[in-house]
């Protein structure tokens, strides 16, 4: 047995030449993502005939993450930020005439698209939630799409988290009060005060209630929801009397909230695309089970999961409901996108993202189950190398961020660099991961830095004992809240580990929770407050110092190489620059990495490539894997 050639970082990490594909409304055309001078773009091509696609995109700045289909089929809307600020406008761009500008439609400075809603019953216009131009109000605006006009919505309604249009003319607001919970109340026209309609346990929402999404007739709201039980169903409430009824549910699983508004993740309801009823929900353990919620879809769902061994991610129609795009996800081919015909049956495989990466040398992701020293079960994931013996091997740690989300069974493409330089890869969804049941997400209540901490160190000792990993060849290696267990690895645990990446991690818990965007700090209270203490409290800033990596300085001894984009505005520079410099008055060498045209995700292509290449090169010299020397 012997390892495959060593790929280039540069092969895993260079842009897909085709990802993110959706269907038009009318069923005629594609939109994907593909790259326009090395960043991704928009482009367009024809479904039933051989023209060539066409770039309607023209962002050679940064990559465009998210874009969307309007009703008009002249229009298509797509958001941008500027350098990873996370400050997201809309811009428009005219399908009809190739050479006009795009038009950036919400363009106030220092604003902040927080959410942006297509809904079928308002043609030729977009529900936009909007923050920044009034501190940290959040605003709610109906957008024509056309001539770019922004009507008010929201008022002087007070939303303290997010303001939702019902379709009658009234909002939903989500307010949290003074315990952290959040009041769904809804206001009618402006008039008056807000009526009540339902409470969340803020103990039981650390990210808040999501799905949140209102029915299309508008008496409803379609919410995940754990009241009363340790998962999370899908339930509906009534908005006249507030009567919660459960629409659907998995005896194991919870439905899938890892997404939020504006990320690329699969939405957990899959709803018609002409009306906007539920079609199917989606429920997450180790692996993707989709519950079809009307009966015409049970047998295109059936149809649709067929065409691959993977996990059904993005999945699109036409308003018919009749032709589909879908993606899937999977540990080696990721991202294969397949076209769906339901009235005749066609099917065939429009793209795979990265043809030039063979999946049988790609290395399979396995989910494990570890036992953590309390007995809490860890549901985790063993990527092990291709073509050696899986016995002491070196290995990285590699840690989610968050904290409350998790690692879910899929192509990531970190993990498959470094199987390929010979690691043994483990993620764990150690005590506070999100999509377990609420239980063991609120087991990390008081335990950054203690159990949460033990949960990995627990999971490296399974590895030891059982003999796939060298111990005295183990890394650690994560980003944002993942960032701050590497610090707290090597700061609390200093003989573990021997050698640590972080990007964008939290040294000083304290500064970090006073630095968070005006927007995210009211809900600070249901998360950061709850599990971690306030700063504001002298007595609780003690504690929350004493888990910080900053007061342990003096311990750490482990290689480090820390990685930080300097626009970003989630985890500032500021935390990882105060790590460094302290190490760095000690006589600590320390790799520092600082991306002047990055946030809180690496992005651009070189940036990425920059940071595996240093990354490869210092694991190397730490734990002894491979190096590519082409």
């Amino acid at each position: 047995m012997a390892l495959p050639e060593t790929i280039a970082v540069e092969d895993f990490l260079r842009p897909p030449e085709r990802t993110g594909a959706t269907i038009s409304p009318d069923g005629t055309r594609l939109a994907f993502l593909a790259p326009w001078k090395n960043r991704l773009n928009v482009w367009i091509q024809d479904l039933d005939s051989d023209a060539e696609a066409r770039c309607v995109t023209a962002d050679e700045t940064r990559t465009v993450q998210d874009y969307r289909w309007t009703d008009d089929p002249r229009w298509l809307l797509y958001l941008q930020d500027d350098g990873g600020d996370e400050n997201w406008h809309i811009f428009r761009v005219d399908l009809d005439d190739p050479g006009a500008d795009t038009v950036d439609l919400t363009p106030f400075p220092g604003s902040r698209v927080l959410d942006l809603q297509l809904p079928p019953q308002r043609p030729g216009t977009a529900i936009v939630q909007l923050t920044g131009r009034e501190g940290i109000a959040v605003e709610l605006h109906e957008l024509d799409i056309a001539t770019g006009e922004l009507t008010l919505l929201s008022g002087d309604v007070d939303a303290v988290k997010a303001v939702h249009y019902v379709g009658d003319g009234s909002l939903l607001v989500e307010r949290l009060n003074d315990e952290g919970d959040t009041e769904v109340l809804r206001a009618c026209d402006g008039a008056g005060e807000p009526r009540h309609v339902t409470t969340f346990a803020g103990t039981d929402y650390p990210v808040g209630v999501y799905p949140f999404v209102v029915t299309p007739d508008g008496t409803g709201l379609w919410v995940g929801s754990n009241r009363g039980t340790d998962r999370t169903r899908l339930v509906r409430i009534d908005l006249a009397t507030g009567e919660e009824t459960e629409v659907d549910s998995h005896p194991t699983f919870d439905l899938d909230g890892r997404a939020q508004a504006l990320t690329k993740l699969p939405a957990p309801l899959i709803r018609d695309r002409r009306t906007g009823e539920l079609l199917g929900a989606r429920y997450l353990g180790q692996r993707q089970v989709i519950h079809a919620l009307e009966p015409g879809f049970a047998e295109v769902l059936a149809n649709l999961e067929s065409l691959s061994d993977g996990d059904l991610a993005s999945i699109s129609s036409d308003r018919d409901g009749r032709r589909w795009v879908v993606s899937f996800s999977h540990d080696r081919d990721p991202g294969v996108t397949w076209f769906y015909d339901h009235s005749t049956g066609e099917s065939r495989m429009l793209f795979r993202p990265n043809p030039h990466l063979d999946p049988d040398v790609m290395a399979p992701t396995v989910p494990v189950t570890i036992t953590a020293r309390d007995g809490l079960r860890l549901p985790s994931y063993l990527t092990l190398p291709v073509g050696v013996e899986p016995s002491n091997l070196p290995m990285v740690l590699l840690v989610h961020g968050g904290p409350w989300t998790r690692d879910a069974w899929g192509g990531d493409r970190s993990v498959q660099v470094l199987a390929n330089r010979g690691y043994a890869v483990l993620q764990v969804n150690f005590r506070g991961s999100a999509g377990f049941g609420k239980a063991h997400m609120q087991a990390a209540v008081g335990e950054f830095a203690g159990k949460m901490h033990d949960d990995l160190i627990d999971a490296v000792d399974w590895a030891v004992e059982q003999g796939y990993a060298d111990p005295d060849r183990v890394g650690i290696f994560g980003g944002s809240y993942g960032g701050y267990a590497t610090l707290v690895g090597v700061s609390f645990t200093p003989d573990r580990f021997a050698a640590a990446v972080e990007y964008v991690g939290i040294s000083n818990l304290a500064t970090f929770m006073r630095s968070v965007p005006e927007y995210a700090k009211p809900s600070l209270g249901v998360n950061w407050y709850r599990y971690v203490g306030d700063p504001a409290d002298p007595v609780q800033e003690a504690d929350i110092l004493a888990r910080s990596p900053i007061s342990r300085v003096e311990a750490i001894r482990t290689p480090l190489m820390v990685v930080q984009g300097a626009n970003d505005t989630r985890v500032v520079r500021t935390e990882s620059d105060q790590i460094v410099d302290a190490l760095r008055a000690r006589g600590v060498d320390v790799d520092y990495l600082v991306f002047d045209d990055e946030g809180h995700f690496i992005v651009n292509p070189e940036n990425l490539v920059t940071m595996f290449r240093a990354a490869e090169r210092f694991l190397a010299q730490h734990l002894g894997g491979r190096e590519y020397r082409g």
